[in-house]
């Protein structure tokens, strides 16, 4: 039934559709396709996950053909980074939950109270009134609540309990927190590895209070973290989560202990970069979906929606790191490359001039490799290419949030257009 309503809705929703199987059509034109499988195969391990996709990907593959023949000029002129909702439907993604991220905000402050006043003043740093950031993870997952807001037809998933509206809110708000916090508390650890000095145009903790405090901190959030977890009395999500923090640390160590092969492997860092940035906030809108009572190909969706923003996202920073400035980043422009760290905007220059192969071996100790990485960085299409990649994964979020099922309430109407406005705010921040 699923299948058949999503080859309905391509019928109906011609913008939404030349959209999306525009950018479907030309995925294969990208310069990254040979490290990620085509998604109209089911069932292939990607990122380390067993991705199962769902029926849109048959849909895909079933008019391609069609769409190839009858799409407009219109549509064919346009580059993927320039789309965008149409001016009538762009919602302010922020704004829609900023009464609800106010809530969330106090709430946190108050989980991270502790003791012993000095833990209390470091775990409270980043949670501080004008330093929270942007509570973008928050507000993803507090839209796609919204947004999954659809009637759940047949049994009911294992493990989901009845409740009323407002306590489900409640409980999916919880995950908004948790991921918050583990978010938080990854931060705080990192800056201690990269022995970084500032963090969102501040001091960063470490370099504030020390690294054992900055450590025991993070350490502090992530029991907070598991608390609220496991009030949730939900197995399923306790798992996912609890396999984020193992994510996290694995990424770490990738990035930290790599051969040489590795380190120049795409492959390698697009698996580093779910780990480190996409499990998070894929996993997390999962469990929205599965506190919700959702089927697995919806649930499933809203993983596939958090993966590949995520993925969108860390390329993006990956870009900026080598155009943005530090008081527009809040952290010092280059930092990756300082601390020997390889990102895909180097990966893609490599592929252009092998030559450049060598001077990442050395590992970026001699400021005079910098200085020479950036010359054929300057000269080759690792930033284009990185653009189009981020984009690529910006428009398969896309995909996920219009694959759901149909929903005529407005509510959940503007939810789901404020979460495809993210994915275009993802490839064009400068910040």
């Amino acid at each position: 039934m699923l299948f058949s309503r999503g080859l309905s809705r391509i019928s109906r929703r011609s913008y939404n559709r030349c959209r999306w199987l525009y950018f479907y059509r030309h995925e294969q034109q990208l310069t990254h396709s040979n490290y990620f499988p085509s998604p109209i195969h089911s069932n292939e391990k990607v990122l380390g996950c067993r991705v199962i996709y769902s029926w849109i990907s048959s849909a895909f593959n079933s008019v391609g053909h069609q769409i190839q023949h009858q799409s407009s000029p219109t549509v064919e002129a346009i580059e993927p980074s320039d789309i965008s909702l149409p001016h009538q439907d762009q919602v302010d993604p922020f704004s829609l939950v900023a009464d609800e991220l106010s809530i969330l905000a106090n709430r946190l402050r108050a989980m991270v109270v502790a003791e012993v006043p000095k833990l209390a003043s470091a775990a409270e740093y980043f949670f501080k009134m004008g330093v929270e950031g942007k509570r973008f993870r928050p507000t993803v997952l507090l839209l796609m609540a919204t947004a999954l807001n659809v009637p759940i037809s047949g049994p009911t998933p294992r493990g989901h309990v009845d409740m009323l509206p407002a306590e489900l809110r409640t409980r999916q708000q919880c995950i908004a927190e948790i991921t918050e916090m583990i978010h938080v508390a990854s931060l705080l650890h990192d800056d201690v590895l990269d022995d970084a000095d500032t963090r969102r145009g501040i001091g960063s903790l470490n370099f504030v209070m020390g690294n054992k405090l900055a450590v025991l901190a993070g350490d502090f959030l992530l029991s907070r973290a598991c608390v609220a977890l496991a009030s949730l009395k939900n197995t399923e999500v306790v798992s996912l989560l609890a396999e984020v923090v193992e994510h996290l640390v694995t990424g770490e160590t990738m990035q930290m202990a790599t051969t040489s092969e590795q380190r120049c492997s795409m492959e390698y860092y697009l698996q580093k970069t779910y780990y480190k940035t996409a499990s998070l906030i894929s996993n997390s809108c999962k469990a929205i979906a599965l506190l919700g009572g959702q089927t697995a190909e919806v649930s499933m969706l809203a993983y596939e929606y958090g993966k590949n923003l995520g993925l969108a996202f860390q390329l993006i920073d990956d870009i900026l790191d080598f155009t943005g400035t530090s008081s527009s980043l809040g952290k010092g422009s280059l930092s990756d490359i300082r601390h020997g760290i390889v990102t895909a905007p180097i990966l893609f220059a490599i592929e252009e001039f092998p030559e450049l192969r060598a001077v990442v071996d050395r590992g970026f100790d001699n400021p005079a490799d910098v200085d020479l990485a950036l010359d054929y960085l300057g000269k080759s299409r690792g930033i284009e290419r990185t653009r189009e990649l981020a984009t690529k994964h910006a428009n398969l979020a896309s995909a996920a949030i219009d694959s759901l099922p149909e929903n005529d309430e407005e509510d959940v109407k503007k939810s789901r257009r404020a979460l495809l406005e993210l994915t275009q705010r993802v490839i064009t921040r400068s910040k």
